[in-house]
């Protein structure tokens, strides 16, 4: 297997050189680091889907893409830095080796969440007395994921609920804070518990390991699905949704929610 694994790897990087090449492609000849970012992302977020979805293939599929554009671009990075593939990789591996220990050396770690945490010890260390264990986080980072990886970083070294329990009082007492601002009409304190709010939410379903990203995509895609049901069945009767009630409406998205549920125990059944 590791054999067929490096000449995989190595056939990988020869594709891309080719491409850079004088007889490569001329799209990929003219690209760079900084036009070839937003590629990283979807292909990023399209490998979220597919694991997600439990799509061997998909994902397989989406990582290997992943995997193409980052050596793709670390090629680039060589062109235009002389630091490129074997620095990055070198780095990477070294970086690993140097933040697990307890695996290439002799410290003891209790369990997962330990090792975790000694990790996070050992990044604040190498960043020197000045960085914070919560790191930076990418600016183009979805808020729900950066809320996520603040609250794991912090309950890392003890800073978190002893259980999901506490964690869902919080949400009630961030629920609670909204309708006093609202009561009170203080537009900005509603605002500002309301991102309160979803900060909780986010915390409550990491400790609950519930993915809120994820779940969130779910949910929306739920909705779109329901909200098609509505606007098909309303067109079979002649009707747009603005001309229909909203008793009409809701009763539409029952069925829609009802022939899904009916669906899955079917698939379930099998």
């Amino acid at each position: 297997m590791m054999e067929r694994e490096q000449l995989a790897f190595a056939e990988l990087v020869g594709v891309c050189r080719r491409l850079r090449g004088p007889d490569g492609c001329p799209w990929d000849r003219e690209q760079t680091l900084e036009s070839m970012t937003p590629y990283l992302a979807e292909e990023a977020a399209e490998s979220g889907d597919a694991i997600a979805a439990a799509d061997a293939e998909g994902t397989a599929e989406e990582l290997g893409d992943l995997l193409f554009l980052s050596v793709f671009c670390l090629e680039l990075l060589a062109e235009r830095s002389g630091i490129g593939l074997a620095q990055a990789m070198e780095r990477a591996s070294q970086k690993l080796i140097r933040r697990h220990p307890h695996v290439y050396g002799g410290a003891p770690v209790a369990d997962g969440d330990a090792a975790y945490a000694q990790w996070q010890e050992i990044k604040q260390r190498e960043k020197g007395s000045n960085g914070s264990l919560l790191g930076e986080q990418p600016k183009g980072m979805p808020a729900l994921v950066m809320a996520y990886r603040l609250q794991e970083k912090a309950a890392a070294v003890g800073f978190d609920w002893p259980n999901s329990q506490g964690a869902l009082d919080k949400v009630r007492e961030e629920f609670a804070e909204i309708e006093d601002a609202l009561a009170n009409r203080d537009g900005a304190a509603v605002a500002s518990e309301i991102g309160d709010l979803l900060f909780a939410v986010v915390n409550a379903s990491r400790h609950l390991s519930v993915d809120p990203e994820r779940e969130l995509r779910a949910s929306a895609g739920r909705f779109r699905d329901r909200f098609r049901h509505i606007e098909l069945r309303l067109a079979d009767q002649g009707k747009r949704p603005s001309d229909a009630t909203l008793e009409e409406m809701d009763t539409l998205w029952n069925e829609a929610k009802a022939r899904a549920a009916a669906a899955n125990n079917s698939k379930d059944s099998r």
